[in-house]
């Protein structure tokens, strides 16, 4: 009596604006209060009258056919029903739609709740929606704008935060970041705490900018697991390249390499501890350069 769900064949998930419709079609007549008609027939007599399409079973002699909401000669629902049924649609007061998932290939399943139960369901969310107006202290009408304006700022917050990070992380350490003479190519290293492996992009860029010609290896302690990116100059990328700077730098730290392209690739590892180890296979490789 105060929820329902309905299966019904349909080949992607409905949109929410065919929801809305379907939910306002079945409440305008409900709100029409038209009465429910049940008849006892015949079999051939409920396929004559439209009502095939619901046979999925062996019937008797006699079936129960219900109809409602009838405009004219036209009726919006007709059905075989063997329990009750309200006497008129007015009866089911409300009808809410939850809605729809999948329930096997090809076929939706549509759920929705009636009567008090609907009415029950709108005014926990009418509950909920004042609940967060308060909370951020707006009309509930302007909570979607505030909310997306809190976003925004948040999103924006994050990219400072994030910057900064980086930021300290670059700040400490200069002379690891001294660039080396290994074979004749300058090599930039630095061992980062404080920011993720998403962040070497960037970093890599800025220290790149700064070497001019040369190789720049960054490795970040994520919190155990290691993450490693390597650059290469244009200059250099004919003799040096970033994937082998890469791959052997996460050997050498417990992992199986990585991948990119020749000016810039990345990886991880399995031991952070094992950094320093990272940094002089990267060093080795340099030393086997050809000039």
């Amino acid at each position: 009596a105060d929820r329902l769900r309905f299966d019904f064949a349909h080949t992607a998930a409905m949109t929410p604006e065919e929801l809305a419709r379907v939910e306002a079609e079945v409440n305008a007549h409900i709100r029409r209060n038209g009465a429910v008609e049940t008849r006892l027939m015949t079999p051939d007599e409920a396929r004559a009258r439209g009502a095939q399409a619901l046979f999925g079973e062996k019937y008797g002699e006699e079936v129960r056919v219900v109809s409602m909401g009838k405009d004219g000669a036209k009726v919006y629902s007709l059905e075989l029903c063997g329990g009750t049924h309200v006497r008129r649609l007015g009866e089911i007061g409300l009808f809410k739609l939850l809605g729809e998932s999948a329930s096997a290939a090809g076929i939706r399943r549509a759920e929705a709740l009636t009567g008090a139960a609907a009415l029950a369901w709108l005014d926990g969310r009418e509950a909920a929606l004042a609940r967060a107006a308060a909370v951020l202290r707006t009309p509930p009408e302007e909570l979607a704008d505030r909310i997306r304006t809190l976003v925004d700022e948040r999103r924006a917050l994050q990219a400072e935060v994030e910057g900064l990070r980086r930021q300290l992380a670059l700040a400490g350490g200069a002379a690891e970041a001294a660039p080396r003479d290994i074979a004749g190519v300058r090599l930039v290293s630095r061992i980062l705490t404080g920011v993720s492996g998403k962040d070497l992009r960037e970093i890599m860029a800025q220290q790149k900018e700064a070497l001019g010609s040369g190789v720049v290896l960054l490795i970040a302690d994520t919190g155990g697991k290691p993450a490693v990116a390597a650059g290469v100059s244009p200059d250099l990328v004919a003799r040096v390249s970033a994937v082998e700077l890469v791959r052997a730098a996460a050997e050498a730290m417990g992992g199986k390499g990585g991948g990119g392209r020749p000016d810039f690739a990345q990886g991880g590892g399995e031991d952070a501890a094992r950094a320093p180890d990272a940094v002089a296979a990267v060093e080795a490789l340099l030393a086997r350069v050809p000039a």
